[in-house]
């Protein structure tokens, strides 16, 4: 009896030590720099993978929010089954100093991404942070608007496209919101001609010199890193000043990496300084009928020894029932 008893010791003491061995594993595995406070992230307990790991991606929800979308990729997310998902921003409607309304917005948000089985990485978009509100609201909930983190030897910054100075961050809110009443017909005008309209941080955002330097030092920490993706709302390579992805790019010559955005609600791909350089569609945000590259889909990036980067329609993901949802109680 006394040895039946330590032969299940042993192998109870054997199992929790293998359990404890795969999760030191999988957290050496993930890397970040962010010690205190809330993170941008729903959880670290990723399943075990090899080396050519899948993460997905999601692009914009908003400027125009069509209801059920987003739910429905959170169900095709768990049947593909990524070891993690990112997103590019644009997650509640946004554009508010309310914080009742903020707290209203991101709850319904977290509750329809609390269904993922996996971890999920936050991004701001324009709709998220468009004012110093909600700047502050997202640091109390979220942490850092930008941060960066190491899957594997896979680097990924995690950028903010919003990176005003608080005046200027307030100028654009102020011009925005009046832009917003001439299209709800609410003031007279031409949205055209409005200030919001013709302001360049519309289409391509900022990048401030703080956060320059924090993703300097995070490409120097992780000088050994096999690719590096770098994901942000609006598409800042398309600023050319000193406030645009140039700078940056000059300290990612000589590295593999590969660069996704949103904000355009239209896909496209091109190639930028022999890398590719990605703008997302939507899942769930507003859509052009008119634009054949303005659709629905979810991201997956396989690891291999380079990305392999696929796009899933979201219309072309089925159950396993299919389309159409038949009633099992009219069969004989």
């Amino acid at each position: 009896m006394v040895k039946t008893k330590s032969l299940l010791s042993l192998g109870l003491f054997l199992l929790l030590a293998v359990q404890c061995s795969e999760k030191q594993e999988v957290s050496e595995v993930f890397q970040h720099p962010i010690e205190e406070g809330p993170k941008p992230w729903t959880s670290t307990e990723f399943e075990p993978t090899e080396a050519d790991f899948t993460f997905a991606i999601i692009s914009d929800l908003n400027g125009g929010e069509r209801p059920g979308v987003y739910s429905q990729a959170v169900e095709q997310l768990n049947g593909l089954d990524p070891t993690f998902v990112l997103s590019v921003g644009d997650l509640i409607d946004g554009g508010t100093e309310d914080t009742l309304q903020l707290k209203k917005e991101w709850d319904s948000f977290d509750a329809r991404t609390a269904r993922l089985k996996m971890p999920f990485f936050y991004l701001g978009g324009n709709h998220d942070l468009t004012n110093v509100a909600m700047r502050d609201f997202w640091k109390n909930r979220y942490g850092p608007r930008y941060y960066h983190f190491r899957y594997n030897d896979v680097l990924f910054l995690m950028m903010d496209s919003e990176d005003y100075s608080e005046k200027r961050m307030m100028e654009i809110y102020h011009a925005r919101d009046t832009a917003i009443r001439i299209l709800d017909g609410d003031l007279e005008g031409d949205y055209l001609e409005s200030t919001y309209y013709h302001m360049p941080e519309r289409r391509v955002g900022s990048m401030g010199k703080d956060q320059l330097a924090y993703f300097r030092k995070a490409l120097d920490e992780h000088s050994d890193a096999r690719w590096t993706f770098v994901l942000m709302h609006k598409p800042l390579w398309m600023r050319e000043d000193a406030q645009g992805l140039g700078p940056l790019e000059e300290l990612l010559k000589g590295r593999n990496y590969t660069t996704i955005s949103g904000h355009f609600h239209s896909f496209s791909h091109r190639k930028r300084h022999g890398m590719d350089y990605l703008i997302l569609g939507t899942t769930g945000g507003s859509q052009n009928p008119e634009d054949p590259n303005s659709f629905d889909h979810i991201s997956l990036i396989r690891m291999d020894e380079s990305p392999v980067i696929t796009h899933l329609k979201m219309e072309g993901i089925l159950p396993g029932t299919g389309p159409v949802q038949t009633d099992d109680s009219k069969d004989p």
